[in-house]
C-alpha cells in the first residue's frame, strides 16, 4: 500500500494574536477537546466568563477562522481548530501538565514487574502506554547497534564443535557454532570466555570488530588457534548483524471510542498502516529531532499523509543510560488532550529508560 502524502498547511495569516483572541481559541480548544462538537459563540457565552458579547465573540471567531486558527465544518455550524490552531494553542497557549504522582508511582511499578528481557520491556511499555493513553501506542524496539556486551559462553560440543552463546545487558541472546580445524578442549574454551568477558564486558556489540577481539585474546596462554579465533569473530559478527527493527503497536481498539474514526473508511485507512508497519515506522522516526529529549507533536497534516489528516503524533525517544535507543509514541485524534499525553509519554519515557538502565548495570 501507498500512503498519499499531502501539504502541510500554511502558516497563519495576520499580526501575533491579541489577548483576547488568544483567550478564545484556547477555550475553543479545550472545548472541542472535550466535546467533539463545533463550538459556537453561544457556548462560549454561557459556559466561560469571558468577559465580552455574544456578538464581540462571533466578530473574534470569524477574524480567527479568516486568519486560519479555525474552521467551519459545516454551514451555520460553530468553528472547530485547524492544524495552525491547535499548533499555536500547543507552542503557546497551552498550561503544562505533569503526571500525577499516583500514575507515575503505578508506572514505575508495572516496568519493575517486566523483568530484564528487553523484548519483554518493550512490550510492556506498548501495553501501558495504550492503556493509560486509552490511544494507539507505538514503540520502536531497540535496534542491535545499540546493544552492549554482557558476557558469553564457549561450550564444548565435541572436539570440533564449539557453541558460543553471546548474552548483551538487556538480556538478549544469540547463538552461533564454531568448527575450528583442530580439535580444542573445555579448559581452552574457559580461558577464552574469561579472556574475553574481562577484557570486553561493557562495549557496544557494534565496536566487537576483528581488531579488538584479537586484542582480547592476546594474553591467552596457550595461544588459541587461528581458526578458533576467527570463529569467535565470526559469532560477533553474527551477534551485531542488521536487522530489521521491531515496531509495537497497542490499543487500536481505543480509536472505536473517538468520534472522528467512526466512520470505517477513516478507521480502516489508519488500520492499514498500523498492518504495513513500514509507513508508520518512518513517520514516528521522522517525528524525533536528532538529540531531543522532549515530546515532540505532529498536527494533521504536518504527517504529511492523508489517510493521517484526522491524527496528531505524539513521540519522545527512550533510553538505556546516555544512549539513545528507540522511540514512544502516541497516535490519535487531532482532537487529543495534548497536555496530558505530553506529561504522559515523558514520565513513560523516563521510567522505561531508568529501568533499562538498571537492567544495563552488572
Amino acid at each position: 500500500m501507498s500512503a498519499k502524502r499531502i501539504v502541510p498547511e500554511s502558516q497563519p495569516r495576520g499580526p501575533e494574536l491579541d489577548k483576547r483572541k488568544a483567550y478564545i481559541l484556547t477555550t475553543i480548544v479545550y472545548e472541542y477537546i472535550a466535546t467533539a462538537e463545533p463550538v459556537g459563540s453561544a457556548t462560549l457565552t454561557q459556559k466561560y466568563n469571558l468577559g465580552v458579547s455574544s456578538a464581540t465573540i462571533r466578530n473574534e471567531m470569524a477574524e480567527l477562522e479568516a486568519r486560519g486558527y479555525l474552521v467551519q465544518p459545516h454551514t451555520s455550524a460553530g468553528r472547530i481548530p485547524s492544524d495552525t490552531g491547535y499548533r499555536t494553542y500547543v507552542d503557546r497557549l497551552m498550561p503544562a501538565e505533569s503526571l500525577a504522582s499516583e500514575e507515575s508511582d503505578r508506572l514505575r511499578t508495572e516496568f519493575a514487574r517486566a523483568g530484564r528481557a528487553i523484548d519483554e520491556i518493550v512490550e510492556q511499555a506498548t501495553r501501558l502506554l495504550s492503556q493509560y493513553s486509552q490511544n494507539l501506542a507505538v514503540v520502536v524496539a531497540p535496534s542491535k547497534d545499540s546493544q552492549v556486551f554482557r558476557h558469553l559462553q564457549l561450550i564444548w560440543l565435541a572436539d570440533r564443535s564449539v557453541l558460543m552463546v553471546v548474552v548483551t545487558t538487556a538480556g538478549v541472546a544469540e547463538q552461533h557454532v564454531i568448527e575450528p580445524v583442530v580439535d580444542v578442549d573445555p579448559d581452552e574454551l574457559t580461558r577464552a570466555s574469561n579472556a574475553l568477558n574481562r577484557r570486553l564486558s561493557g562495549t557496544l556489540l557494534v565496536q566487537l570488530d576483528r581488531g579488538t577481539v584479537v586484542d582480547a585474546l592476546a594474553t591467552t596462554e596457550p595461544p588459541l588457534h587461528a581458526s578458533l579465533i576467527d570463529g569467535i569473530i565470526a559469532g560477533f559478527a553474527h551477534a551485531r548483524r542488521p536487522e530489521e527493527r521491531r515496531i509495537l503497536f497497542g490499543g487500536a481498539q481505543h480509536l472505536l471510542d473517538q468520534p472522528e474514526f467512526r466512520d470505517f473508511k477513516k478507521l480502516r485507512s489508519i488500520l492499514d498502516l498500523v498492518e504495513e508497519q513500514r509507513t508508520l515506522y518512518n513517520v514516528v522516526l521522522d517525528s524525533i529531532e536528532r538529540g531531543e529529549s522532549t515530546p515532540s507533536v505532529r498536527i494533521g497534516g504536518e504527517l504529511e499523509l492523508e489517510d493521517m489528516s484526522e491524527c496528531s503524533l505524539v513521540a519522545i525517544p527512550y533510553r538505556m543510560g546516555d544512549r539513545s535507543l528507540g522511540v514512544l509514541a502516541i497516535l490519535g485524534a487531532r482532537r487529543m488532550p495534548y497536555g496530558r499525553m505530553m506529561a504522559l509519554i515523558a514520565a513513560t519515557a523516563d521510567h522505561l529508560s531508568q529501568h533499562l538502565t538498571d537492567v544495563e548495570l552488572p
